[in-house]
């Protein structure tokens, strides 16, 4: 995943984006070829494929994809029906579900500070695996980039970064007060502000924030 970083020079960057491929795509192509009965490096029949449905809606129209292996094709029911993410939030509030949080992992560096907050004050065992991981990041490890290299500073999940139980997580910015305003008038439109985190949700194929669908070379063969 990528991490905060504040260098041995005081200059602030990122780690490297990897969580996509590692723990999402590699994951369901190994599973998929499991299920079909051709395990890497089998090819699989141009005949034998499976349907993914992927969860994306009409405001992220521009990640709906084709998928990259002929032994999985991808639907998107959503699209299909039109529905944006409003839509879905109104869905889930008439069957009595509209607490549903986004998807998105516990320790996700793209937490806003009210994600960081809901943590904290309603699951103490999270919070506490959040805050040992944290700890745990600080020196990254012998392979921390791209280069292979050894990471030259220190990595935190708050993007202020500080250790997590001192980042400043009560701080209501302006984005909170501006969608706990709209939440009066327009429910759905506060979905989208900055406080809550990276707007855009995590689908098998997509990280919070992430523009392109990373590619991954694990099991191509088709």
């Amino acid at each position: 995943m990528p991490l905060y970083i504040l260098n041995q020079d005081g200059k602030q960057g990122m780690t490297r984006r990897q969580c996509t491929g590692e723990y999402k795509i590699k994951p369901i192509k190994k599973k998929v070829r499991e299920l079909l009965g051709y395990p890497y490096p089998k090819r699989i029949p141009k005949s034998v494929f499976v349907e993914q449905w992927v969860g994306i809606s009409t405001d992220e129209f521009h990640r709906a994809k084709d998928s990259d292996v002929k032994y999985m094709r991808n639907r998107h029911p959503l699209i299909d029906l039109n529905w944006s993410r409003a839509d879905c939030i109104r869905y889930l509030a008439s069957i009595g579900l509209a607490e549903t949080p986004k998807s998105s992992c516990l320790g996700c560096p793209f937490h806003g500070n009210q994600q960081w907050r809901n943590i904290r004050d309603t699951s103490p065992q999270e919070w506490a695996d959040v805050v040992a991981f944290d700890a745990a990041i600080r020196q990254g490890n012998a392979r921390a980039n791209a280069a292979g290299n050894r990471l030259l500073g220190q990595a935190f999940l708050h993007r202020s970064r500080v250790p997590l139980t001192q980042a400043p997580i009560d701080h209501v910015t302006a984005a909170e007060w501006a969608a706990r305003r709209q939440e009066i008038d327009d429910p759905a439109a506060a979905v989208e502000e900055v406080e809550n985190g990276v707007a855009d949700g995590c689908s098998p194929w997509f990280c919070r924030g992430e523009v392109e669908p990373v590619q991954d070379d694990f099991g191509l063969a088709s």
